[in-house]
């Protein structure tokens, strides 16, 4: 069953962060399928780089990060959103979550009070309760973030004396639900964060996987100077391994980080593979692949949302136009966390929707990903997940006494 394969070497150990019962059909997982990495395609661009720039692609890196990688996402950029980024905006990352927890330790002191989308993506509070900050959510609606609830909020808040800096989200094909938040509201958001200074720190890593249309302009694109950071990244589109992504934001953000003692120490972040990465799309190769994952991650969406819509026929979701989830809400009385184990034994997994809340709230919902794995495995989970279902409510019996676990 593909994407398990070997966790580690022989007597070795682990070399990848995935790791699951060799016979699961786990969606828990946002990776991508090792099979669909473009290795050769990569190869050849290292190889490139290293010729082209020689030990110029070997040594410390410019602290912003490379020209040729800055000058083409700034291109880029200004192809795929709302409006094309000046190179003094950009500051290249070892990833997304780098660039979060950069972005807090700049932004953030300990005891404030930082703002985030429910639902979220989970790990962002983990990156976020690092410095020492509490979690607050956002006042949302069936169409995602309230902006006039959030003013009403950030104001309550600082009138009790709370520093709030920010609010994190991921407003285009989130996680996990893969939604994206309208135009109106994209727009009251950006009114909203302007005049209270409020910084909106917008996880943008999904941009590039839209499979119906076009990807909405991005909150970064709307905004004046300073009001939104936007965080890229290269691991849904190329590779995870490569720890490699970007921020656009005003020029005295980019300063303040390229300013940091550790950028100074050890220069620009990722140099080399930077420089590959420019490479890559110098060659064409980026455009490509992207095309080949698009097509492969729109047939794996329809795959799952076909089977879900046959197997599970009492769940709802809504079909998302990009990204790498479904996030279906359980009839009631079914629990995401009591269904959870009932799955693990019929040999599927997923995230119970409770990951992605700071509060206790969730626990009708679970996240699908269909990004691991092909048409007919997914097909096979939701099967599972399915029979996992069935099993759970026939042992619902009255009798307190009776435990739920298979």
């Amino acid at each position: 069953m593909s994407p398990t394969a070997s966790n580690a070497l022989p007597n070795a150990l682990p070399i990848v962060q995935f790791h699951s019962r060799p016979e699961t059909v786990d969606l828990s997982w946002g990776h991508p399928d090792p099979a669909t990495l473009p290795v050769q395609e990569w190869t050849d661009a290292c190889v490139g780089a290293l010729r082209r720039y020689g030990g110029s692609a070997l040594t410390y890196g410019y602290a912003n990060g490379p020209a040729p990688l800055v000058e083409w996402l700034t291109e880029r950029l200004g192809h795929t959103d709302g409006r094309a980024p000046d190179p003094s905006r950009i500051f290249v990352t070892a990833g997304a979550s780098h660039a979060l927890d950069l972005v807090a330790s700049l932004l953030c002191r300990r005891g404030d009070t930082v703002l985030v989308d429910a639902p979220t993506y989970h790990l962002a509070f983990r990156v976020l309760a690092d410095h020492g900050v509490t979690l607050v959510p956002t006042p949302a609606d069936r169409d995602g973030i309230d902006p006039a609830a959030t003013r009403d909020l950030v104001a309550h808040l600082r009138r009790e004396g709370r520093r709030v800096p920010l609010l994190y989200l991921v407003p285009t094909f989130g996680n996990p639900t893969g939604w994206s938040l309208g135009e109106t509201r994209r727009a009251e958001l950006v009114t909203v964060a302007e005049q209270t200074g409020l910084v909106l720190v917008e996880d943008d890593t999904y941009r590039e996987l839209a499979y119906d249309g076009t990807a909405p302009p991005s909150l970064y694109s709307a905004a004046e100077d300073g009001t939104v950071i936007r965080l890229g990244s290269f691991a849904k589109t190329v590779a995870p391994g490569l720890r490699l992504g970007w921020l656009t934001a005003a020029p005295p953000v980019i300063a303040a980080l390229a300013g940091r003692g550790y950028i100074d120490s050890g220069g620009g972040v990722n140099h080399a593979n930077a420089l590959s990465m420019a490479e890559f799309a110098r060659a064409g190769a980026y455009e490509h692949h992207l095309e080949r994952v698009r097509d492969r991650y729109r047939r794996q969406r329809d795959a799952l949302v076909s089977a879900v819509r046959q197997h599970l026929p009492e769940v709802t979701f809504d079909t998302p136009a990009g990204g790498w989830f479904l996030w279906l809400r359980l009839p009631a009385p079914v629990s995401a966390t009591a269904l959870l184990p009932y799955a693990e034994a019929s040999e599927v997994s997923y995230l119970p929707g409770t990951h992605f809340f700071v509060t206790d709230r969730g626990d009708d919902r679970l996240r699908l990903s269909f990004s691991l794995f092909a048409p007919d495995l997914l097909e096979e989970g939701a099967s599972r997940l399915a029979r996992a279902v069935a099993h759970l409510t026939s042992s619902a019996v009255p009798d307190e006494r009776r435990t739920h676990r298979p």
